[in-house]
């Protein structure tokens, strides 16, 4: 699983662990991805790889899956969790972050589908989470123009394939948070926005096992909590025109903040 180490990709790596699945634990940070497999391995009995790659570099997943192939390693399960949010004007966002952004949120997660995929169909099973947000139903995000288009595509792609894998044994599950209290508005750059400090958030624990009970149900979309579902229906209602403006308003960095 990717995104490994912290929010919701620990509390998911942690349910996998203690429902017994062996692991190979995918994140940047290589000193606190060997920590939580050390931990994980020791507390459910189970085995917890720990393989450091920053998948926002190019072909970094072709890479990380033929070293798993050279390796032996089968993937029954794979969950896609790894993902980077970038706020402000898009006209003055850093070009190399905004392919860091498409190159991880949009290529990996679709390339590591793409190659785990072969495997399971020919086993007739496997599991695939796929986590993108509820900001996928929005028309768009003025401020975060490029991440709400690649959740929306995550979303679409996810959606396309779990119809498209029926009946073959494999499931594609799509994850969509609403705010969670992870970091991931403060690496985003987004902190001040009005949707990040009004907006209720969710535990990570909580979205995690919301989505990891949908994977095994075999759930195409879980959107965890009652708020999120219902902005997710008030998202997809039109006029979708006042659904963007709303969202540019809650996207507004006050200058005084």
């Amino acid at each position: 699983m990717t995104g490994a180490s912290s929010g919701i990709g620990l509390e998911l790596a942690r349910l996998l662990a203690a429902g017994g699945h062996d692991l190979v634990l995918v994140a940047r940070s290589a000193e606190r991805l060997d920590q939580i497999a050390r931990e994980l391995g020791d507390q459910n009995g189970v085995r917890v790889e720990s393989r450091p790659r920053d998948l926002s570099k190019p072909d970094a997943a072709r890479a990380l899956w033929q070293e798993l192939i050279d390796d032996g390693v089968t993937v029954s399960t794979l969950v896609n969790n790894a993902g980077i949010g970038l706020h402000g004007a898009f006209g003055e966002q850093d070009v190399d972050a905004i392919v860091r952004l498409v190159t991880l949120n949009v290529t990996a997660l679709t390339m590591l589908t793409r190659l785990a995929l072969a495997e399971m169909l020919a086993r007739r099973s496997g599991r695939i989470l796929n986590v993108a947000s509820l900001v996928a139903y929005q028309p768009g995000g003025p401020q975060e123009a490029a991440y709400y288009a690649t959740k929306a595509f995550v979303l679409s792609f996810s959606k396309g394939l779990a119809r498209e894998l029926r009946g073959t044994g494999v499931t594609v599950t799509t994850l969509c948070p609403g705010p969670t209290k992870t970091a991931f508005e403060a690496k985003a750059g987004a902190t001040e926005a009005a949707l990040y400090k009004w907006m209720p958030s969710m535990t990570a624990a909580a979205v995690a096992r919301a989505g990891y009970r949908g994977m095994m149900r075999g759930s195409s979309v879980v959107i965890p909590g009652m708020v999120a579902k219902a902005l997710a229906v008030a998202g997809e209602l039109p006029p979708r025109r006042i659904a963007l403006e709303l969202n540019r308003l809650l996207l507004r960095v006050s200058k005084t903040s």
